[in-house]
């Protein structure tokens, strides 16, 4: 079975950078998404011309159950699953004295406990295998917190827990748990942003520019290598100094 790497949210912005900077480890790319499949066809037919392999998969990681189902039926004992990073992610930003209950469960059911089921059914592969790779992709917001987004900051804070109690418990197995936190990256969703507001970010950022999705997969598929296999339990900054 060829080794694979499973990347969730993986037909655009960091999520997609990431599928292309894996598949040039020589891995075969496992990518989900929630919308615009074309978006998704788009990175494996990618992936495919540079003679790599891929392939997409609808998945709403905030549905338990489909999640269980998806590694039942794609993933146990089909392929060699080494590397899960878990990138899916939403935003339903609001005022704490306004935000609704839906605004809050929606984005908590899909950035930390869809992270947590997808960690959890990659890690009973793994225990079998003794070797693992598991990246959680958090953000600074999760470390400083950022006023209008009390639930994305929570979901990011609690992937920080979940990443150094899963390290805890998965390090006798071979399995190394890390998370990435990206500051202010250039995406399709930042550039919409007015410019005021990117001035403002940008006055906080020492290194006096934004990021890219590409500073991201770096890192990413650093950590998905042997290079960091005495590294366990860390959150990676990837912020030009926003966050110290």
């Amino acid at each position: 079975m060829e080794k694979t790497a499973l990347i969730t949210g993986g037909s655009r912005g960091i999520g997609r950078e990431i599928a292309l900077r894996l598949a040039k480890e020589g891995y075969q790319i496992f990518l989900t998404y929630v919308s615009k499949p074309e978006l998704a066809q788009k990175v494996v037919n990618l992936i495919e011309s540079q003679g790599g392999k891929a392939r997409s998969f609808l998945l709403d990681t905030g549905k338990w159950e489909d999640v269980v189902s998806f590694f039942q039926e794609e993933i146990n004992k089909k392929v060699n699953l080494e590397v899960l990073v878990n990138n899916a992610g939403i935003t339903r930003d609001g005022l704490i004295l306004r935000l609704k209950k839906e605004q809050w469960e929606q984005v908590l059911q899909v950035n930390l406990t869809g992270a947590f089921v997808c960690l959890q059914q990659a890690a009973k592969i793994m225990v079998k295998q003794r070797y693992g790779r598991i990246i959680n992709i958090t953000s600074v917001v999760g470390q400083s917190g950022n006023a209008g987004q009390s639930n994305y900051a929570a979901s990011k804070a609690g992937l920080i827990g979940l990443t150094k109690s899963a390290a805890l418990e998965l390090a006798s197995r071979n399995i190394t748990v890390n998370a990435v936190a990206p500051g202010f990256i250039e995406t399709d969703m930042t550039k919409e942003l007015p410019q005021e507001i990117k001035e403002l970010y940008l006055q906080k950022i020492p290194l006096s520019r934004f990021g890219s999705s590409q500073d991201i997969a770096e890192v990413v598929a650093f950590l998905a290598s042997p290079k960091a296999g005495y590294i366990t339990g860390q959150v990676i900054g990837v912020n030009g100094g926003m966050y110290l």
